[in-house]
Order: structure tokens, then sequence, then C-alpha cells
């Protein structure tokens, strides 16, 4: 079996209509350089940072045909934007997305049996010193920080950063929760593998669901998976309120929050009513996905919620076959941003095939590959993050795994 060239992708690509539905992509010029690695195909495909949920199923084709080749083991595609999108031609307006793919973050789970109960508390509180809850926000008792993880839009893997940054923390020895606060797009049931209802107490207080070590409550195991979530704004925030406060959530040193993406509603609700020690930026690299991160960052800064940093996601790409770095998709956006508004920057996290294929398995690197790169990164960016809530200085502590 020949090795499929760049030319022959190129070729077959030239098949997908563009979204003016007259062009093909490769001719307007929306394909990045193409990356062969052990028969896997790597591209992204620029468009404008507002389109990206309408033209996932333009994403979604792109990776069938490449995939359907002959001697192709598989396809990462990716949709991205830069300032040349902004300059793309007019397009008519595309059909919606299926339910349940636009806007997911899919980056680097991987769960296999994980248990971190062996970690060493010594009756020793972790928790920052907690602030007086400002004017109106209530804080949860038994929790001692409550932490946000925000994009400015969709697509950015901000879900997979949320539940391996939860990881992290534990891996470094915190007692962590985790809440899905996306009402209409929840994500931690896949991402966390857990699947069931979970128990009342009393017909009013939830117990958490719980997988390697993380207390987690999202909507997803409240309603099933398939129906139309058509709420208005009201009743969204009465469900993130009950999720947040009728919980048996017991005692936590941090709850990691995944907001949805965007400043709506929603998002407004947990910055207003919530006592957030911070919040945590998701970006990647390009120009047009920074402007969107800088809506979500001057949000909570009018609502006085301290931001903690940026984390670049998809920074860069590694080959799995001889581990080389590429900058195909931009790289360091963030970390000049970051620079640029004062305000930190935590880390770089790669894109891996690893990372893509693991997210639907339910699998998150940090608990399934806790020895790897990539959850060093995890790992590192955490330690960043309890340091700049008050937290003591930890020490990761030893990774433990049933096979």
């Amino acid at each position: 079996m020949t090795d499929v060239t760049k030319e022959q992708v190129l070729e077959t690509l030239k098949t997908v209509r563009g979204p003016d539905l007259e062009h093909d992509i490769v001719a307007l010029g929306m394909v990045s350089d193409v990356f062969i690695s052990d028969g896997k195909v790597y591209f992204s495909i620029t468009v404008p940072a507002e389109r990206a949920r309408e033209l996932e199923p333009l994403r979604l084709a792109a990776e069938r045909v490449i995939k359907e080749m002959p001697g192709v083991k598989g396809a990462l595609v990716t949709l991205t934007a830069d300032k040349k999108a902004a300059a793309a031609p007019a397009a008519r307006p595309a059909p919606n997305p299926p339910h349940g793919h636009a806007g997911h973050d899919h980056a680097g789970h991987d769960h296999t049996s994980h248990d971190h109960r062996g970690h060493n508390h010594g009756g020793q509180s972790h928790a920052p010193q907690q602030q007086p809850p400002r004017a109106g926000k209530i804080g949860v008792p038994g929790i001692g920080a409550i932490i946000a993880v925000a994009s400015g839009k969709g697509g950015v893997g901000k879900s997979t950063t949320a539940v391996n940054l939860a990881l992290g923390l534990l891996a470094n020895g915190l007692r962590v929760g985790i809440l899905d606060a996306d009402i209409y797009g929840p994500s931690m049931p896949r991402l966390l593998k857990i699947s069931g209802r979970p128990t009342q107490i009393d017909g009013r207080i939830i117990n958490p669901m719980e997988n390697y070590g993380l207390k987690v409550m999202s909507m997803g195991f409240l309603v099933d998976e398939e129906t139309a979530m058509i709420w208005r704004g009201p009743m969204v925030q009465s469900a993130l309120l009950q999720m947040l406060r009728e919980v048996a959530w017991g005692e936590l040193d941090v709850l990691v929050v995944d907001m949805p993406p965007g400043t709506g509603d929603a998002q407004l609700t947990m910055a207003q009513q919530v006592p957030l020690a911070g919040a945590v930026i998701v970006s990647t690299p390009q120009d047009l996905a920074l402007i969107d991160a800088r809506k979500g960052l001057n949000m909570f800064r009018k609502v006085e919620v301290p931001v903690l940093g940026i984390v670049e996601n998809m920074s860069y790409f590694i080959a799995p076959d001889t581990g080389t770095r590429y900058d195909i998709f931009g790289h360091g956006g963030a970390r000049k941003e970051a620079e640029r508004i004062g305000v930190p920057f935590l880390g770089e996290v790669p894109l891996t095939m690893n990372i893509r294929e693991t997210s639907d398995a339910g699998t998150p690197l940090v608990a399934s590959e806790p020895n790897g790169v990539v959850a060093g990164i995890y790992r590192g960016i955490a330690a960043k993050v309890w340091e700049q809530v008050g937290g003591q200085p930890l020490r990761p502590a030893p990774a433990i795994v049933f096979e």
C-alpha cells in the first residue's frame, strides 16, 4: 500500500464545497498546511470565528472524505480562525449542524480506573483563606474555592481543559468536584464516562456522581441526551443554582465549574450570584479566537471576578511517530495577549491525536496517562491556578492507578 501524499489529500478535499456552495474549500484557501504521519492526516479549516458553529458540518464532511481515502488510518480536522478569515467570501447561510456536535469541546480525556483516595491529607486543610462573600453572593458550605473555566466561544477545548484541570488539582492532593454548568450542551457524562441517575436525600438534596475521585454534577445526569433543552433565562438560572447549592458536595478544597461557551445569561448568573474565587479563560492561538476570549475576560472583570489566567489550548501539534513539534495552527497568541492585558499565562496544551480520540471514550489524559507529558502540563496549570486563589503550594502526589 502506497503512502498517502499531501497532493492526494488536497485533491480529495476539492470535492468539499465551501460555505459559498460554489467553490471548494481548497480553491477558497480555507485549508491549512496538511500534515501526514503514520497514515493519519492532520489539517485545519479556516473560517470566520462567528460562523464556527454553523460550519461544523463542513468540518465533518472534510474529515469523512479523508478517512475514506485508501491508505488513510485516521484524520484530525479542526475549525480555526485567523485574520485572513475576516476577509473570506460572503457565504450563504449553511444548515444548522445536528444537535450535540457543534461547539462541543473535544480534547484529551482518558479514564481508566483511577482512584485518588490514597492521597494523604493528614487532616490538614488545603483550602485557601476564604474571603468574605461579596454582597449578594452566598458561599456554598464545605467548598473552599469555586473556580470557573470559561471561553468566549465554543470549540476551543474548554470542557476538556476543565476536566483535566480538575483532575490535575486532584493529582496535586486536593479534594475536588466539577460542576457542568452547560445546560444546553452538557459534556461531563461523556468526558468522565459516567451514566445513570444520581440518588436523592430526603427528596431534595442530590448526591453527586463520581469517577476518578472527582465528584460531578451535570444536567446530563438529569435529562436524556436527546431531549431538546428549550429553557428561558430564569429556568436556566434556577437549574444552575440548584445544581450548585442542592447537591451534597461534602468537604471540597475546590469546585471547578465548566461554564457554557460565550457570555450569555448562564455565564452572568454564575459570575454575579456565585462567589467565584476566579476564572480561567481558555483560548486557541488564533487572533479571532483571542478576540472572543477577551469578551469572556471582560465579562468577569465587570462583575469583579478575578481572572486567574489564560490557557492556550491546541497550542501546537506533536507528531505521534517522531514527537516533533509543529505550529500548524499558529502559536503563542494567548501568551502575548496575557502579557498585553496583564493576566497570568497558565500554560500551553498541545493538540495530539490521543487527546481527540480519548475525549469521546471518557478517558481524560490526567487520569489515564498520569505520567505522560500532557498530564504533567495540566498538573502544572493546576498548581498555578491554586496559587492564584491563595492556596498553599502543593507538591503533586504520586499517581495511584489500578489496573
